[in-house]
């Protein structure tokens, strides 16, 4: 890095970044420069349903207020390191977020509906057995403009215009990364998503997936009350814990009453999506379908069932066609609505569990697992 980027970067970083900013957020930026509450929407605007990074192209604001702006605020947005194309129609992001750190995000578009599932942390501190990302390690959370730029990116490079047909028509946090584990960010950025000012999607339509954060959970409602979707993947605490090590501090006996209480006094017909990946051998038996319909009861739910994807030295194998179906047909007998996920972009390695991104492992995960290797060679 040259001194004049150095100089740059650091112009910038005493610089407020917009991008990040709630409403709540940006109408206290504007009082605080003594401007009205006001600017705050139309700048919103501005960013997210146009997808304007430079502040000269905000037309309908002055030219003194253009200039203060300049001065003190900056709309940062990431490097695109690559872009991804499945032949399914799967499209796959590479964002740079620091110098050693870029992340995965991905839009699925469907008949009904476009999905992007976008990322909340560096890699994953949870180590899930199954899953690339938690394989990678873990370098930090991601800040708000960091979760909404994926957003913001992926719109932009879809050609998305406002008061048009929504290309992107549900965002699931379900990329790299536990959401609840950064609350602090996620939370801000899935506010904006629902914002009418910026995405405007409705709660139903904006998903946060946990592998079982308890405390985090009962923050949902009365934070962004958007839909949840939680990570079981085992119906016994002895299986979980192998598969999704933070059931050894919330086993299902605290995380079970937890999702009963998100649907508590919501609206009709509110719920919980279960997501259960298939592992062969593993969590497919029949033995394992009951023990997951007496776990449910009547947890108002949809179980995904999601067919493994395999990443390089994964020490499982995706279950036969015939296990999932007998699985299904069980929950299905059982009064349980339960469906079976359709892999989308396995070629791109952008299928469920397959987002690795690029990550400076401050756990020294990978280093560890090397050593292991070794030791076992």
């Amino acid at each position: 890095m040259t001194q004049t980027d150095l100089q740059a970067t650091e112009q910038v970083d005493h610089k407020t970044d917009l991008l990040g900013m709630d409403m709540a957020g940006l109408a206290e930026f504007f009082t605080q420069i003594g401007e009205k509450p006001f600017r705050a929407a139309q700048v919103m605007k501005w960013i997210h349903q146009f997808g304007v990074s430079d502040f000269d192209e905000m037309t309908n604001l002055s030219k003194a207020l253009r200039e203060k702006l300049k001065q003190k605020a900056v709309i940062r947005t990431p490097k695109i390191v690559s872009e991804q194309r499945s032949e399914d129609g799967t499209i796959k992001w590479l964002l740079e977020v620091d110098n050693h750190n870029s992340v995965e995000t991905v839009f699925i578009p469907e008949k009904t509906r476009g999905t992007l599932c976008i990322s909340s942390q560096v890699g994953c501190a949870l180590e899930c057995s199954f899953c690339s990302t938690g394989q990678q390690g873990f370098n930090r959370n991601l800040e708000n403009w960091e979760i909404i730029a994926q957003m913001w990116v992926a719109n932009k490079a879809l050609g998305c215009k406002p008061k048009e047909e929504r290309v992107i028509s549900n965002v699931v946090f379900m990329g790299m990364g536990e959401p609840l584990l950064n609350v602090t960010h996620t939370f801000p950025a899935a506010r904006i998503l629902m914002d009418d000012n910026a995405y405007g999607l409705s709660k139903r339509r904006v998903t946060i997936s946990t592998a079982g954060v308890v405390p985090a959970i009962d923050k949902i409602k009365s934070s962004v009350d958007v839909s949840l979707a939680i990570s079981l993947h085992a119906p016994n605490n002895a299986l979980r814990d192998e598969l999704v090590p933070i059931n050894q501090k919330y086993p299902l006996e605290v995380l079970m009453p937890a999702l009963h209480r998100f649907v508590e006094g919501g609206h009709s017909k509110k719920h919980v999506t279960v997501e259960y990946v298939m592992l062969d051998q593993v969590n497919d038996r029949p033995e394992h379908a009951r023990q997951l319909i007496e776990l449910l009861g009547d947890l108002p739910c949809k179980v995904n069932l999601i067919p493994f994807n395999p990443f390089p030295n994964a020490p499982y194998k995706r279950s036969s066609n015939n296990a999932v179906h007998r699985f299904q047909d069980a929950l299905m007998k059982a009064g349980v609505n339960c469906t079976v996920r359709r892999t989308r972009g396995d070629d791109i390695d952008a299928a469920c569990g397959q987002l690795a991104g690029k990550v400076k492992d401050r756990t020294k995960r990978t280093l560890q697992t090397v050593n292991l290797d070794r030791l076992h060679g």
